[in-house]
């Protein structure tokens, strides 16, 4: 599968994301009421990603609480004391029209003011008056995935693949990607949720014959089904797995949340009747209702009844009702026949019936209560039900084994995936005027008729000889309130370029607009190109002719464009250019490849294709730059008060750490015993400063001053600290020095012996007797500064600076362990050859002569790393170390 290739300018992501390809992929399935999220990346397991208090699937809500951003639950319960600033479920706005019929629901349902963007769109109004467009909103939520994949990676993390329902519009499409950008993230991909569904199921499993499944997905927004065909792909080896949607049907109506909005009605009618007050006018007490639906809905799933309290609901009113299952399905009642119908539909566009269907799978959280799977049950039979895959992490397992298999950094199971888009996508354009005066038609062409594959491409052909435009539209409306058309691209540059082919001797030359249908459902005109048929006046051309080996471009159709739609040729998935001027060369095919590629060179010329949105324009360029700086002002502004928090928290947590410390009644604590009076007055009296300060100025102070006054304290205290560590450190260093000491003599001792050994059987020698004087007079030097600085640190107490510092301590050790390895780690010389067996025999004796003289010698030993710790003499006892104290 091809990377989403955007048809509007994405550049965004050029000036903010560097331009290596990294390992990690992030999955993002993200729903109207809970988001869910998995990442991808070498080293870490696959599974669902986790927030801060480890929940696996994420409130789609945002929120301010004093000023203070937050994100998942939190945000969500912050609604019934803030509803003007918690926002939740604003996917149902995505690219919505401020006049359509979504933002009318949008309001039923939430207390959140909403206002129009300048791009007639929707934008959600904070209560001190800051306005959130929905791409925003969105990126936001976005950006907190984005964070929390990151910690879990360990780095930095771009490439991002995304779940979107199929019905999906490209205004809405390009909502999305718009929201991705805003956050940070790059589109890898966008996947219809039923189909990453689909690749979750296939994992797994094998199919040794076709099978059909449907994929029933009952989310929060609306109900979706999609028929899927699974067979083996016995092209590749080992064989792989093919997936091919068929069919889709959906129900943009009804989902989870128009069930809660039908069981809030039923609590505001009982309180109501009950209180005769209409809690509508309150928004906090609407926000308790909705959460207090939700509530009670998963309780009717598995009991008949259910009692709804809310303590002071309105009015200072606490509500307390009973709600019945029966009464909850009444109010559903007209809603039964569509529980089930996008699966009857989905069927039916694959060409299907029912008996063709292996099994209905169930996904989605909606397909937990009762009455839709009661629906589902009758119209496809209860055997038919499979409950077989995650109903709520399938869709996000899938999308990231699907994103996985577009980077080149993961080998996953073989398994490709065929989509189709589910609208019809028809082009127009004004055909040319057949007199002055007269009104030019409008020709229009049905370019990807429903159920059509993504990653195809079509070739338009224009017999024009001026600059035109060809608009891209929705054969019908696929939303209530959306535009149809998507966008119009102008063609530019026509007469010149086909001026130019005319004078290299081109012959009706045309236009040539490629279209494509991207794997992310993004209409685009990929290329532009004028084409004309280049006479070849050669020999090689004239018996071409002669023959009847005319140009390909003698097939086409030669009536003009009033008399016939723009002709369509298919191309295939991977071609570019090349599908759209395959008839460029009329060279012979015996010409070599050079020859072909100048002919198609100069019977081709690029044209201009300008893209303009009329109806609903996606966010430019401009726009996505200034919501990307104000969400990163945004995160700078909180991480800095973050560290400002933390701050403040940690100064005030090692005040009361001193506190503590310096309390009277702790006697005989180390502390104590290693500081002096005079230390703990100071200390008490900076303390007590330092605390005044903090309970008057804290409120207004910057992060550093906190810092500093903290570094003040610790000034006054390190002292303190370091004698304490001094005192635990040193019979440690004072005992590594004495090893050294003891491994010095016993090496020169035994490498003397060695030395006159060797000179009396007159051999090689690792050392000489200079380099064995120096070393004993290192340790020398080291001994006896040893014995009087240690002699002197005897009378210090414990609450007065150490005389001798431990890393002085080791220091020294250190300069006579390096000359020590030094020698110890020298090879043995070789021995020179001699001229007679006489000499060698004389060698040989005195080699077997100092053996034996000095059994257990270095020139015996093997050669070793390091020197073997010997035991400390008695008469060398270590200096014992103070009374242990407790830990600080």
């Amino acid at each position: 599968m091809h990377v989403l290739k955007l048809w509007h300018a994405l550049s965004l992501l050029a000036l903010t994301l560097p331009s290596t390809t990294l390992a990690a992929v992030l999955a993002i399935d993200y729903g109207a009421d809970f988001i869910k999220a998995s990442l991808m990346k070498p080293g870490v397991p696959f599974d669902v990603l986790l927030n801060k208090d480890s929940k696996r699937k994420i409130q789609s809500s945002v929120a301010w609480k004093n000023g203070d951003r937050i994100f998942g639950s939190d945000a969500f319960n912050m609604a019934s004391r803030f509803p003007s600033d918690s926002f939740s479920s604003v996917k149902l706005l995505q690219a919505a029209p401020f006049d359509s019929e979504a933002v009318s629901y949008y309001k039923s349902i939430s207390p959140a003011e909403l206002v129009e963007t300048p791009r007639k769109t929707v934008a959600l109004k904070r209560s001190d008056g800051t306005e959130f467009s929905v791409e925003e909103l969105i990126g936001m939520q976005f950006s907190y995935i984005k964070g929390l994949a990151e910690t879990l990676a360990g780095e930095k993390v771009y490439d991002t693949i995304v779940t979107v329902p199929p019905y999906y519009s490209q205004f809405e499409r390009d909502a999305v990607a718009d929201a991705i950008e805003v956050a940070g993230l790059r589109t890898l991909a966008l996947i219809n949720d039923g189909t990453s569904v689909a690749v979750n199921y296939a994992m797994t499993r094998s199919f040794p014959t076709p099978e059909y499944h449907v994929l029933y997905d009952a989310g929060a927004s609306s109900i979706r089904a999609t028929v899927a065909q699974f067979s083996t792909d016995h092209k590749v080896s080992p064989p792989g797995t093919q997936i091919t949607v068929t069919g889709v049907g959906y129900d943009r109506q009804v989902g989870g949340i128009e069930l809660d909005r039908r069981l809030r009605e039923i609590l505001v009618d009982k309180f109501v009747a009950k209180h005769q007050k209409d809690v509508r006018k309150d928004k906090r007490g609407m926000a308790k209702l909705w959460k207090e639906a939700g509530r009670v809905k998963a309780i009717l799933s598995a009991n008949s009844d259910a009692v709804s309290t809310i303590e002071s609901l309105a009015f200072d009113i606490d509500f307390k009702s009973k709600v019945t299952r029966a009464e909850f399905e009444e109010a559903c009642g007209d809603l039964k026949g569509r529980y089930a119908q996008p699966i009857l539909d989905a069927v039916k566009n694959a060409g299907l019936t029912m008996d063709n269907i292996t099994s209905v799978i169930f996904t989605g959280g909606a397909t937990r209560t009762p009455m839709i799977q009661t629906a589902v049950k009758a119209a496809v039979g209860d055997d038919k039900i499979a409950l077989n895959v995650n109903a709520d992490e399938a869709a996000v397992l899938g999308a990231a084994l699907h994103g996985a298999s577009l980077s080149r950094q993961f080998k996953t199971k073989d398994i490709k995936v065929t989509d189709i888009s589910v609208h019809d996508i028809q082009s127009s354009y004004f055909a040319s005027a057949p007199s002055t005066n007269g009104k030019p038609r409008t020709i229009t062409t049905n370019l990807f008729p429903a159920g059509s594959k993504v990653g195809t491409k079509k070739t338009l052909t224009f017999k024009r000889t001026e600059d035109f435009d060809i608009a891209f539209d929705y054969k019908d409306e696929v939303a209530p309130g959306f535009p149809k058309r998507m966008l119009e691209v102008e063609i530019s540059g026509v007469s010149e370029a086909l001026g130019n082919l005319t004078e290299r001797g081109a012959t009706d030359p045309v236009v040539k607009a490629t279209v494509s249908l991207s794997q992310s459902g993004f209409i685009s005109v990929t290329e532009a190109i004028a084409h004309g048929e280049i006479k070849d006046e050669s020999l090689t051309g004239k018996l071409k002719g002669l023959f009847g080996g005319g140009s390909s471009s003698s097939e086409e159709d030669t009536q003009t464009e009033e008399n016939t739609p723009p002709r369509e040729t298919e191309s295939d998935t991977s071609s570019s250019s090349a599908s759209a001027s395959a008839s460029s060369s009329s060279a012979s095919p015996s010409a070599s490849p050079e020859t072909k590629k100048a002919a198609k060179e100069l019977s081709t010329i690029h044209l201009n294709a300008t893209v303009h949105f009329i109806s609903s324009a996606p966010m430019s360029l401009e726009q996505k730059q200034a919501s990307r700086s104000r969400l990163r002002a945004l995160d700078a502004e909180e991480a800095a008060k973050y560290r400002k928090e933390e701050a403040r928290n940690t100064l005030e947590s090692y005040l009361y750490h001193l506190r503590d410390l310096l309390d009277e009644e702790n006697k005989d604590t180390p502390f104590k015993q290693c500081s002096q009076p005079s230390e703990r007055d100071a200390l008490l009296v900076k303390m007590e400063d330092t605390f005044e300060w903090l309970h008057d100025r804290a409120d207004y102070a910057e992060t550093s001053q906190f810092l500093d006054k903290r570094n003040a304290l610790e000034a006054l205290e390190r002292p303190i600290i370091h004698r304490y560590q001094e005192i635990e450190a040193f019979p440690q260093a004072l005992n590594n020095s004495q090893m050294w000491n003891w491994s010095t003599r016993l090496f020169l001792q035994e490498a003397r012996q060695n030395l006159t050994a060797e000179q009396e059987a007159d051999l090689p020698s690792k050392w000489t007797k200079e380099e064995l004087d120096a070393l004993e007079k290192t340790l020398k030097e080291h001994e006896t500064w040893l014995n009087i600085w240690v002699e002197k640190q005897k009378s210090v107490k414990s609450n007065e600076d150490p005389v001798i510092e431990t890393t002085e301590m080791k220091a020294r050790a250190k300069v006579l362990e390096t000359q020590l390895q030094k020698l110890w780690k020298r090879k043995v010389p070789k021995v020179k050859k001699t001229s007679t067996a006489t000499a060698a025999t004389a060698t040989s004796e005195a080699s077997e002569s100092a053996k034996a003289d000095g059994a257990g010698s270095n020139e015996s030993a093997p050669e070793k790393e390091g020197i073997p710790e010997a035991e400390i003499p008695q008469d060398q006892e270590p200096l014992q170390s103070p009374k242990p104290h407790d830990e600080l």
